[in-house]
């Protein structure tokens, strides 16, 4: 059912224009003096860490090893390395790491399902995904997940799919699996691909046997997945496209009448079962908006209705570019999600020429039961991307903290870190990349991405996508009490 103008200013005044949302996260401050805030902080055990008071962790130290600057008291452990770690079979952790998420693993461990964002054919990558016997799509294609399993002095990986194209980011489901998103539109016949691609795959990160004879969960659609989020309460999955010529849509796919949920139900779906909308946001006057970056304040909140897609496999046409101007609104860069107090968070990475209007990153907020869109962090363009000034650009990966707020993987121009973001709307770092692949006179550090916490909490784990570093952050984490 449509959520009509009348229904949408109804709410409007019934809440005001913030939305308010427990756990919410504000304006994301970029001032380059964020540490010097004074929100009331304490650390889990209810002391201060290391003397520290305020936002944050303090200063960043830079890492003797070259790898990664942190805060004092704070140590990671890397877990995978491409070229250098190997898997089970004997073959070298494939390159390129990029969305992940942890679960719960046997006798204490936690595994991990790590998404390789390898693009086209075998050929061009040094260490592709290999093609494990039963677990292969396509074997022309170079991508896929490993499955990796952490315990205090052991490190395991395997693969858990192979032969997909592009994995980019994903999600977790709340029947504890993993799904793969492969972020490009390559058909049988393009780039070297025997098939075709673009496709949503459900991999198991504990039944080694689910994930044989993989399956693209087609009733998702075919185009540039990014990241996908189920609603544990209605069923719902809410997937980003990121994509341009024109921008990305978001996506919400709604299961057929008596369908339920589990693990590798959706391998089971027919290709055209449920219904996949696109949405369409307008404001409290009922003005359509045709593009997210119109939204210049943060607490700026749209009214959300969903528009059928025509051709989800996208036969002849790519699905964002059925729509005729004025039926959907866009975005660029929609890239990673999180669901996490009642609704899902969205982060449209930045926007450029091609958007009506240009920023460095935000990230809003669904409400599936009031059927919103809030804007919850806005980041102006950074105007000097390769100084380590406080000012963040480019979110890309993000996770909701078991700290309060936000933990957000950055990737900008130039400098690249892992940032938090208090409910009050203060930023603190709590990362950065010192890991140069470029040259001395011309610096490259590589994004950040797969930010997520461990099940209990503990321990913080991101990758270093090139070359393809896992790395697992622990330290003094603080519980944030912010006004």
């Amino acid at each position: 059912m449509s959520l009509t103008r009348r229904d949408f200013a109804r709410k409007s005044a019934i809440t005001g224009a913030g939305v308010a949302l427990a756990g919410s996260v504000g304006a994301l401050a970029t001032a380059p003096n964020a540490l010097a805030a004074t929100d009331d902080i304490e650390t889990v055990d209810g002391e201060s860490a290391h003397g520290h008071h305020g936002v944050g962790y303090g200063p960043l130290l830079p890492d003797p090893d070259g790898i990664l600057a942190l805060p004092e008291g704070f140590t990671y452990r890397v877990i995978t390395y491409s070229g250098k770690t190997q898997l089970e079979s004997g073959e070298f952790t494939p390159s390129n790491h990029d969305g992940t998420s942890t679960f719960d693993g046997p006798r204490g461990a936690t595994l991990l399902v790590n998404n390789h964002e390898l693009k086209g054919p075998r050929a061009n990558w040094k260490y592709p995904v290999p093609l494990t016997e039963g677990l292969v799509y396509d074997p022309a294609a170079s991508g896929g997940c490993t499955v990796v399993e952490v315990r205090r002095d052991h490190v395991a990986e395997w693969v858990g799919i192979a032969g997909t194209s592009t994995n980019c980011a994903g999600g977790n489901t709340p029947w504890g699996t993993w799904l793969t998103c492969e972020e490009t539109e390559d058909k049988a016949g393009q780039n070297g691909m025997t098939k075709d691609h673009g496709y949503v795959f459900e991999v198991d990160p504990e039944d080694r046997r689910a994930n044989r004879d993989p399956k693209p969960v087609k009733a998702l659609g075919r185009y540039a997945h990014e990241a996908v989020v189920v609603d544990p309460k209605r069923g719902h999955l809410y997937l980003t496209e990121d994509a341009a010529g024109p921008n990305g849509l978001l996506y919400r796919w709604t299961p057929p009448e008596g369908f339920r949920h589990g693990r590798g139900k959706l391998r089971t779906l027919a290709d055209d079962a449920g219904v996949l909308q696109a949405f369409k946001c307008f404001d409290s006057g009922g003005k359509f908006i045709d593009d997210l970056s119109r939204a210049t304040k943060i607490g700026t909140v749209y009214g959300v209705d969903w528009v059928d897609v025509p051709d989800r496999d996208a036969k002849t046409t790519s699905v964002r570019k059925q729509f005729t101007e004025g039926q959907v609104t866009r975005a660029r860069k929609l890239e990673g999600m999180w669901w996490g107090d009642g609704g899902t968070y969205i982060v449209s990475s930045f926007a450029r020429t091609e958007s009506p209007v240009q920023h460095d990153g935000a990230v809003w907020f669904y409400d599936p039961k009031r059927r919103t869109l809030t804007l919850k962090v806005l980041l102006g363009v950074n105007p000097d991307p390769s100084a380590d000034n406080g000012n963040f650009d480019g979110p890309d990966n993000i996770t909701v903290s078991p700290y309060g707020g936000l933990v957000i993987a950055e990737d900008g121009e130039g400098i690249q870190h892992l940032f938090g973001a208090t409910e009050s709307g203060r930023t603190y770092p709590i990362a950065r990349n010192d890991l140069n692949i470029g040259t001395a006179e011309k610096p490259e550090y590589s994004e950040f991405t797969g930010v997520t916490f461990s099940p209990d909490g503990r321990t913080l784990f991101a990758n270093i996508q090139e070359p393809g570093i896992m790395l697992a952050i622990t330290g003094p984490w603080k519980r944030q009490k912010c006004d």
